[in-house]
């Protein structure tokens, strides 16, 4: 009897244990996790405690990345400041929304100016829009709106904003969880959007009167040209079959027709996916023939090289990284782990730093 009092007691104390252990691994803190980079050199921390950021600028010295809760981080000579963003319209708290693209206007350094892709709250309806913001001191306001009434929902807002060598202003859009309106032409939704930096459709788009560029899209977060002009695009898959394209103008891009191999006519597949993994991947940018993209669920910085197929781990360790920025002597890129999703350690989330030399290394 005994014995087996002792048998049931020590059982006890050991499902106990398992229990305690599984509610500390979840969103806890982990300051033992190591960034690192499979070049041979470990990154820069620039920034800690980042609330969920999502857009990563430059202008000079001064660097600038959105978050979702509605502010914006300014980083100057060491100098951190969290900037305030009056918006007209109620910020979304919605999972994925909130404050996403953030993007410096080409003559930011004299008007102070930027462009914003936000998702808002009205009448029990989530929307989204692009506007501009106008920087006094610490406060930015929103002056003006180029476009609005880009379908949201729970989910799959897209978001990336980003201007192209042909001097126009590109964003991609999610499609609200309705995937029928990726198919839609006459809907801003599942698409890549081509305008004016005045909010005007261009005369050149594919298709008249319209700010579609391409269709077909089902949570795009990546945009990056090449030296020769060419788009390509970032893509969140359904349930794996993330995606890297190369966008042309007025092509259907699949979803949901098609994903991974699937074959259509009429329809492009992709440069490359993930198959039956999933990288979640965010923003890119473009360097030396290669694509680097940021991974969230792959928890990766990533580069595919355009030319010979091949897809590289460039930094792991760091948990979710939402978006890269290229300028011409570093890559920069933040990770993403206070969003609700990550496991974030006690100064998360971060903004990093790699020389550009360490890139070219075999």
């Amino acid at each position: 009897m005994k014995k087996l009092l002792l048998f049931f007691l020590m059982a006890t104390l050991f499902l106990t244990g398992c229990n305690m252990n599984d509610d500390k691994s979840k969103n806890q803190p982990n300051p033992d996790k190591e960034v690192t980079g499979t070049l041979g050199e470990d990154p820069d921390v620039l920034v800690t405690n980042l609330q969920a950021p999502w857009s990563i600028q430059k202008n000079g010295d001064t660097m600038y990345v959105s978050e979702r809760t509605g502010t914006i981080v300014e980083w100057d000579k060491d100098k951190m400041t969290r900037q305030k963003v009056n918006l007209k319209k109620t910020l979304s708290a919605k999972a994925e929304a909130g404050l996403l693209g953030f993007l410096l206007a080409p003559d930011f350094s004299k008007s102070g100016q930027a462009f914003a892709y936000y998702t808002y709250e009205e009448g029990g309806d989530s929307i989204n829009r692009i506007v501009i913001l106008e920087k006094n001191d610490d406060i930015w306001q929103e002056m003006g709106t180029l476009i609005d009434g880009i379908p949201s929902g729970d989910f799959h807002h897209g978001g990336r904003i980003k201007i192209g060598p042909d001097d126009k202003l590109y964003a991609t859009t999610g499609d609200a969880r309705k995937s029928e309106i990726a198919q839609d032409i006459e809907s801003l939704g599942g698409k890549i959007l081509r305008m004016n930096l005045d909010g005007t459709i261009p005369k050149d788009n594919p298709f008249g009167n319209s700010y579609v560029y391409s269709y077909g899209h089902r949570n795009p977060q990546g945009l990056a040209w090449d030296e020769a002009g060419q788009l390509y695009e970032s893509e969140h898959g359904d349930s794996a079959h993330d995606e890297l394209n190369k966008i042309d103008p007025g092509k259907n891009y699949g979803w949901p027709e098609i994903q991974g191999d699937e074959q259509k006519p009429d329809i492009i597949k992709p440069l490359i996916h993930s198959g039956e993994n999933t990288w979640a991947p965010s923003g890119m940018a473009y360097f030396d023939g290669k694509l680097y993209f940021a991974a969230l669920r792959g928890e990766a910085l990533k580069s595919y090289d355009i030319k010979s197929g091949k897809l590289t781990n460039i930094i792991t360790g760091s948990g979710r990284i939402r978006d890269v920025f290229v300028d011409e002597e570093f890559i920069y890129f933040i990770s993403n782990n206070t969003d609700g999703r990550g496991n974030p350690d006690e100064t998360d989330d971060k903004l990093y730093r790699l020389p550009l030399s360490r890139l070219n290394m075999p």
